[in-house]
């Protein structure tokens, strides 16, 4: 979806910070959209207990391959529900498309090796969604599989498409002075690295900061989108990456991710935390870092002004917002991951000490600040109990990624050590 992705999590903002917060102004909500088809509810915890790993193991690694592979347990002792596996398996077909045809940045997989999975997924009726997975996927843990996950949803704050007493915020689209530049064009050990910048007297140079678009530095070399109503709820608007919009005639216009301005993401949370803004007692949440944005006397600026990074908007159609695949995302079921660390549109569990977080996801996105193996953002889809769980969602446990059955034997030259009840125990 995109901001916090590059293409866009939300909740406390600690280290490592999360990626999307999204704002909520409750007197002004509208009814939860109901296009979005939902996933499971995840409200049970989980009984399978994280277990005992040993320290992370290549801290420094670029991809998943260097961070060390090793087989998981059987699928069905992870504990997942069918409903999840129901979910898991309609969003898994959805992204079968690039599965079997783009270049794996973790260095896990190759296209070829989800062809099996994705072919019978096509067919795979809903009856057993469990015994797809068992079948053709097996449990693998990334470097010591410990995880982190935040969560992120769809917000709505108030808009117009023309400016009017009252919206006064610009919401722009990708400037034409905006380049980006495929690093891997010029050497092979940076492919996949892109960076983003402005041309001027023939040098490539950084885009302006937040700071700068704020205070009028784009000039007429962006679009404007749409107004918004309140800065704040903008900022956390370019925070998620995309959002519905009230327009004042009732109606709704979808926004999402367009590009970024190639600067670095921080997380406000943490830097107000770091400079002691908050108050003892004071609740770090969602909803606790929009509250204190407000007391400021400049209204936050200074503060959000922080996060250089400055996200430009595209007006959508259709029933929902994309992730970074150009898929529709779905609510409980979708996460943001780092592509160089999880396959996007690869299955994963989690087993978490929120458990809400816990259970059967799809890696259909990614974020600026999701980065890292076992970093996650999980996607709770649009309204007041979407706004609740991804303000608040902070959770820490493990994390296996569902791979083609095979692959961690491939991976480690046939000789797999892993846990106790290896993947080799899954397949039929």
């Amino acid at each position: 979806m995109a901001g916090c992705a590059g293409p866009q999590a939300g909740s406390v903002e600690s280290a490592p910070a999360p990626s999307k917060v999204a704002p909520s102004v409750e007197s002004e909500r509208l009814p939860a959209p109901t296009s979005l088809t939902p996933g499971p509810r995840r409200v049970i915890p989980r009984a399978v207990t994280p277990p005992v790993t040993p320290p992370y193991l290549a801290p420094d690694a670029v991809n998943a391959a260097g961070a060390g592979v090793r087989a998981g347990p059987a699928f069905a002792a992870l504990g997942a529900t069918e409903a999840e596996a129901q979910a898991a398996l309609a969003a898994f077909r959805i992204s079968c498309p690039s599965l079997v045809r783009r270049t794996d940045r973790s260095g896990l997989t190759r296209p070829a090796d989800w062809t099996p999975a994705c072919t019978a997924a096509a067919g795979w009726g809903r009856s057993d969604a469990l015994g797809f997975f068992a079948r053709y996927l097996e449990p693998v843990t990334i470097g010591s599989g410990q995880a982190f996950a935040t969560g992120y949803y769809e917000p709505e704050i108030a808009g117009s498409r023309t400016r009017q007493p009252g919206y006064a915020v610009p919401i722009y689209g990708r400037p034409a002075d905006l380049v980006d530049v495929d690093l891997g064009q010029f050497a092979a050990d940076l492919k996949g690295r892109k960076i983003r910048g402005q041309v001027k007297d023939g040098t490539l140079g950084l885009y302006p900061d937040r700071a700068a678009i704020v205070a009028g530095g784009l000039g007429d070399r962006a679009p404007v989108v749409a107004w918004a109503k309140d800065p704040i709820e903008m900022f956390f608007l370019q925070v998620q990456g995309s959002g519905l919009l009230r327009l004042p005639d009732g109606g709704i216009m979808r926004v999402g991710y367009a590009t970024q301005n190639g600067r670095d993401y921080t997380g406000i949370g943490k830097y107000m935390k770091d400079r002691g803004l908050f108050a003892t007692g004071q609740s770090t949440s969602m909803q606790g870092i929009i509250a204190r944005l407000r007391q400021e006397p400049d209204g936050g600026t200074a503060i959000m002004n922080a996060n250089k990074s400055f996200v430009f908007f595209r007006e959508l159609g259709g029933a929902g917002p994309l992730g970074a695949m150009g898929y529709p995302v779905m609510g409980r079921t979708t996460v943001a991951a780092d592509p160089a660390f999880t396959p996007l549109g690869a299955p994963l569990f989690l087993a978490m000490d929120h458990g809400e977080a816990s259970g059967l996801w799809v890696a259909q996105d990614t974020g600026g600040a999701i980065k890292g193996a076992n970093r996650f953002d999980t996607y709770w889809g649009s309204g007041a109990e979407a706004r609740t769980v991804a303000g608040g969602m902070s959770a820490r446990g493990q994390a296996w990624l569902l791979l083609p059955i095979g692959t961690a034997a491939r991976l480690s030259g046939g000789a797999v050590n892993g846990e106790a009840g290896g993947a080799a125990a899954a397949r039929p």
